[in-house]
Formats: structure tokens, sequence, C-alpha cells
């Protein structure tokens, strides 16, 4: 009886979760006038396959377009970000250095500034260097990973002995290689980790390529859905292309969890035991 309330509860989170998902898988699959007259949460004609293929046809393949612009401002932004920030959380774990818990504090209070208030002090100091509606624009802020640091450091110290450290620095190991030989193996199941939490902050950014970005062909798949979902009322057929491209736009995101749930899984466990 104790296992009912949890698994009530549980079982609601998910529905509230997937619902919405389900709800845009049935409606990708649906033609046009089939999206308004027929059940919202239920098949009819299954057309996601020509609704797919007009949407890469559209307007020359401008969907293609941003979605490749996804896939490097986060692919590259997730990389970089991720060694980054394991790189600054292992000095901060590994090394002793004035100022060195004054920096991890400065950290801890980025973790807590929302993105919406950044933006608009980065877009002024981006307009300084007249680096608005760049790429530049919305990949450099989105290698800045604070809560990465964090689990970084904290990851680092559970998991990285200091006696281990000390017998590859005996061993003639500089520091460089002794944490991309070493400390980075032992710390991967965190970096899957944090690459996974910075790659869907980045793909889910919305804010940001907004306020820097005017010119379409460098608008990720986000604002471009955007900017065709403002033009609804507009142009009717855009609803379906919007629905559709919301759906394919979350693919790349299910299949990076898919691909590294395996190593999320083991560094979850291990934090615990840890």
């Amino acid at each position: 009886m104790k296992r009912i309330p949890p698994m009530v509860i549980m079982g609601v989170a998910t529905l509230y979760f997937l619902v919405p998902i389900w709800w845009l898988l049935v409606g990708a699959s649906k033609t046009r006038s089939q999206f308004v007259s027929t059940e919202p949460l239920w098949f009819a004609d299954f057309a996601l396959v020509d609704n797919v293929r007009e949407l890469f046809a559209y307007r020359d393949g401008v969907f293609l377009r941003w979605l490749g612009n996804s896939i490097v401002y986060t692919g590259g932004a997730a990389l970089l970000g991720t060694l980054l920030a394991a790189m600054c959380g292992y000095a901060l774990a590994k090394y002793r250095f004035p100022g060195r818990e004054a920096i991890f504090n400065v950290v801890l209070s980025g973790v807590l500034v929302p993105a919406t208030a950044l933006a608009l002090p980065l877009f002024l100091i981006f307009s300084q260097f007249e680096a608005t509606n760049t790429f530049w624009s919305v990949f450099l802020p989105s290698l800045v990973n604070p809560f990465g640091v964090y689990l970084a450091r904290i990851y680092a110290t559970a998991s990285v002995p200091d006696e281990l450290l000390e017998a590859a620095r005996l061993d003639g190991s500089g520091e460089i290689r002794t944490f991309f030989q070493v400390s980075s193996k032992l710390m991967f199941p965190a970096l899957v980790t944090i690459f996974l939490f910075h790659f869907v902050a980045v793909w889910n950014n919305f804010l940001l390529p907004l306020i820097m970005l005017g010119e379409e062909r460098l608008f990720p798949v986000t604002l471009g859905l955007y900017s065709w979902n403002t033009q609804v009322n507009q142009v009717p057929e855009l609803r379906m292309l919007v629905i559709t491209g919301a759906l394919v736009s979350i693919v790349p995101l299910v299949v990076a969890f898919l691909l590294l749930q395996r190593f999320w899984r083991n560094g979850l466990g291990a934090g615990a035991v840890k």
C-alpha cells in the first residue's frame, strides 16, 4: 500500500510530460482538414510522411537550414562547453590556490541567474563589437555552463583520488596529460551528464537567438518555427508545417538521450554510491 501514492504521482507526472508529445505526433500525422475536424488525440489518415516531405521542401528547404544551424550551435557549444566546464570544475576540485572558494561561489551565483536576465546585457556587449546578427553572437554565450562547472567539481572531488594524480606526476605526466588521460576517464559519466544537460539547454534556447539574430538564414530551429507560427493567421498552411517541424525538432534530443543513456545511468548510479 505504501507504493501506491508514489506510483500514482509518477504516473500522473509521466502523463503530463508524454501527452503533449503524443498530441504532437498525432497532429503531425494528419492533413490540414483533419487536424481541426477529427479527434485531437487519435490518428486519422496517416499523412506524416507527406507532411515531412512538404516541410523539407518548403521555401527551398529553409527548415533543413534551421535544423543544421541548431545542430552546429548545439553540438559545438555542448562539446566545448562540457570540456571547459570539466576543466574548470577539475581545477577547482584538485588544485589549491588563493581565491578558489570565492571563484566557486561566483560560479554558484551564475547558476542562480536566469538566462533571460543576461540576454539584454549580452546584446549590448555584442553590439559594441558589431557582432550581433552573426554566428558568434549565439555560439559564444552558449559555451558558458555554470551548472556544469559545479557538477564537474563535485564529481571530480568524489571520483578522482589525489593519490592517483600524485602517482601520475611521479611517473612524469604533465598536468594536461594527466587530466585528459587519467582524470577525464574517471569523470566520463559526469561529462556525459553535463553534455546532455548543456545540449538540451542550448537546443531549446530561444530568447538569445531572438535578440541577437535578424537574418533568417542564421536562425536555429526554435526561432524559425516561432517566426512561422507568428504568420499562421496570414498563411494558414504554415500551421501544419509548424506542428510537423516541432515534432522533427525533438528527434535530435531523443537520439542524444538514447545513445548516451547507458553512460548517464552509470553516472547517476556512481554518484548515488559515492
